[in-house]
């Protein structure tokens, strides 16, 4: 009894330890302090005004988009909460980013690739017109169950040769432990899938959730899933649910280490 007693107080003690060693070494003082700086001057601002710019010039702006999705544009901001969503006239749960290159393709226009600055600038623009509303993705909609449950199981799975997840760094038992000098998030409660795109201060480039999702899959050395596959909007749709769970507002664009 008395080993199990000094064991249990042992981990807790180790865990302590962790959690204290994630609030000192998540970032340098000098990062804390350029954190700081960029929360009242995200350098962000000026990719998501870019945005607005080419989506204007490019696809006719917001009321083109709003007739696009056949909503008026006081509706807007509300239905933009709920992507990833089924949208009807494209047959499928899809992106903004899609939606935007499928406008594209009904006018006439080259489609900007998924994974451009350009189209990152103008999915910023069009995610942060839903600002300050809470995500609505809507389960009882069918093809969006099934695109939850395909995220989940995306989000669960284990892959490649170390037999990892998405979860294996995000399950409740796991968060708050110190992964490469940061502190391992629950992604609902920090709102992951409500302030991506978001300025990446160690890439210096504003980033899409997809291409976040994508970057943790390379450092893990899973195979990566590509940018608007069904996969990978399903898993954007999970993270999402999880942000909307927390009822955390939708504030764009986001600052992430």
């Amino acid at each position: 009894m008395r080993k199990t007693i000094l064991s249990l107080a042992f981990l807790s003690t180790m865990a302590m330890l962790q959690l204290n060693a994630g609030e000192q070494f998540a970032m340098s003082d000098a990062d804390r302090a350029m954190y700081k700086e960029m929360l009242e001057n995200n350098p962000a601002d000026i990719f998501v005004e870019e945005g607005g710019e080419i989506l204007e010039e490019a696809l006719g702006g917001e009321e083109a988009l709003a007739k696009f999705l056949g909503v008026s544009e006081k509706e807007l901001p509300k239905y933009i909460a709920g992507f990833p969503r089924y949208v009807k006239k494209l047959g499928n749960v899809v992106g903004l980013d899609q939606v935007m290159q499928a406008m594209q393709v009904e006018q006439g226009k080259e489609k900007t690739k998924l994974k451009s600055g350009k189209m990152f600038s103008m999915l910023a623009y069009v995610k942060s017109l839903a600002n300050d509303e809470v995500p609505n993705i809507d389960l009882s909609e069918s093809h969006e169950k099934e695109a939850y449950a395909l995220g989940k199981k995306t989000f669960m799975t284990k892959r490649g040769g170390r037999g990892l997840s998405c979860n294996a760094c995000h399950s409740a038992d796991i968060v708050g432990q110190v992964l490469r000098t940061q502190p391992l998030p629950d992604l609902g409660e920090v709102a992951s899938g409500a302030t991506w795109p978001a300025y990446r201060m160690t890439k210096s480039s504003l980033r899409t959730p997809q291409r976040r999702f994508q970057g943790c899959m390379k450092n893990a050395l899973l195979k990566v899933i590509p940018i608007g596959s069904k996969e990978m909007v399903a898993l954007e749709v999970y993270v999402t649910k999880l942000a909307q769970a927390k009822n955390k507002k939708i504030s764009i664009p986001g600052l992430k280490r």
